[in-house]
């Protein structure tokens, strides 16, 4: 027997860690859903004693005492988990794609599911999906079904991905889950895709304004202001000439500090963004923002649409779906949004009240899950929601992309007149002197 250490999640979402006796893989990963897990990450301890068979029956005991292991292992000794190498590399998600809907056609022409992972390693496909496919192949020769086989491999396989496997297995019906979960990666690739293609033109050009404002203060600046010094002796320049140069000398003899207090700043945002009241505000503010606030929050609803329909209608139960797709949400406020509704939806009511009192879900959303709710067409209804939000969503990028365009344009336009202005009035002070001077001749 061997002992292997686990990191799992309780069915509410909640981390659990603790180690277990098996003789396998394979037996360790069933040993730790038995106890009601779901195991993210498990590995064999190295050069740990196995221990005696009455310590075998601690570990489910263990799984569900509800109380997380403490870093460094069992007793004062120290446990390390051997992972394989691959774990640390990534995967894409056209990749994951791809290797979804080829399994999924595999498995619809009726070949075995090893058989199907045989052919797909016969694929040319990246060095960290090769290796993901050997483990899972050797985890299914050793008696693991498909998702536990999964489970070793949290980074590529999140929960959403595994649980609807791990339905799909259980109704028989593995191709048609495979195919939901490629259409849903597409569509989710999509509009992630549409967003970061409505941003490329608005960053070019504000990297291009403080490009071209930087160059301006740092290098043309300068000489114009030595021409001033020059030809008005001092003479006193307009308010705004004055502002510019004195701008263009602060970036010049405080160029390292401006940068270094750039610096500081990306590094207590990110700081802040780690913490809990940080990254809440931070995504409140993002959800509320004019324009950009729109987008997010209508890509958010379609997310939790579209993740949590498709999870219902693969035979999830409702409240793991829950908290599935409270993990896979990125936004603070809507994962709170979906706490309020996994709390209500445990205690037996319903999900209408708990969405309308979130201040997330506008009406219409609402009304539509009740009357999913109301007719036991839930998944249907939330598939429906997330179609519209999918519209919604192309609709704000194109709305986002109108806005800031001609905003930046004119950003950059006011940034650059005012440079020019502000070295075109004393030109014209110059100009007005040299020709009195040449009339009085």
């Amino acid at each position: 027997m061997a002992t292997f250490q686990y990191i799992a999640k309780d069915g509410s979402g909640q981390e659990r860690r603790g180690t277990v006796e098996a003789g396998d893989r394979a037996s360790a990963i069933a040993s730790v859903r038995a106890a009601g897990l779901f195991p993210s990450a498990i590995g064999e301890v190295k050069g740990q004693a196995s221990a005696p068979a009455p310590a075998k029956s601690k570990a489910p005991a263990q799984a569900k005492g509800a109380k997380p292991a403490k870093k460094g292992g069992l007793g004062s000794k120290e446990i390390n988990i051997k992972l394989p190498k691959w774990l640390r590399g990534k995967v894409k998600a056209k990749d994951l794609t791809a290797f979804t809907r080829q399994l999924a056609t595999l498995v619809n022409a009726g070949l075995p599911l090893m058989r199907c992972i045989e052919v797909l390693k016969k694929q040319k496909m990246a060095p960290a999906m090769m290796d993901c496919l050997n483990g899972i192949s050797e985890g299914i020769a050793g008696g693991a079904t498909f998702s536990e086989s999964l489970t070793a491999y949290p980074k590529i396989f999140d929960n959403l991905y595994i649980n609807m496997v791990k339905a799909g297995e259980a109704g028989g019906v593995l191709e048609v889950v495979l195919n939901r979960l490629a259409e849903f990666a597409e569509k989710a690739q999509k509009i992630k895709n549409k967003v970061k293609g409505a941003m490329i033109y608005p960053s070019v050009v504000l990297f291009a304004a403080i490009g071209i404002t930087g160059f301006l203060l740092v290098t043309v600046i300068p000489k114009f202001q030595q021409v001033f010094n020059d030809i008005l002796g001092g003479q006193s320049l307009p308010a705004i000439t004055e502002f510019v140069i004195k701008l263009s000398e602060a970036v010049q003899h405080n160029g390292l500090q401006i940068l270094i207090g750039f610096a500081a700043f990306v590094v207590l945002y990110k700081v802040f963004s780690k913490t809990k009241v940080g990254s809440y505000q931070l995504d409140r503010l993002r959800i509320n923002v004019p324009v950009i606030g729109t987008l997010v929050r209508r890509t958010a609803i379609s997310q939790f649409s579209r993740t949590l329909g498709t999870l219902l209608s693969s035979g999830v139960p409702i409240l793991q779906a829950l908290v599935i797709v409270r993990d896979t949400t990125g936004n603070q406020v809507v994962r709170n949004a979906i706490q309020m509704v996994h709390d209500a939806v445990k205690e037996g009511e319903s999900m209408t009240d708990p969405l309308a009192a979130s201040g997330v879900f506008p009406p219409m959303v609402v009304s539509m899950v009740q009357v999913g709710e109301e007719t036991g067409a839930l998944s249907d209804m939330l598939t429906r929601v997330a179609n519209t939000y999918d519209d919604e969503v192309d609709n704000a990028v194109a709305g986002m992309t109108a806005a800031i365009e001609p905003a930046l344009i004119i950003f950059l336009a006011v940034i650059v007149g005012t440079i020019v202005i502000a070295m075109f009035l004393p030109m014209i002070k110059i100009i007005s002197s040299v020709s009195s001077g040449g009339a009085g001749a």
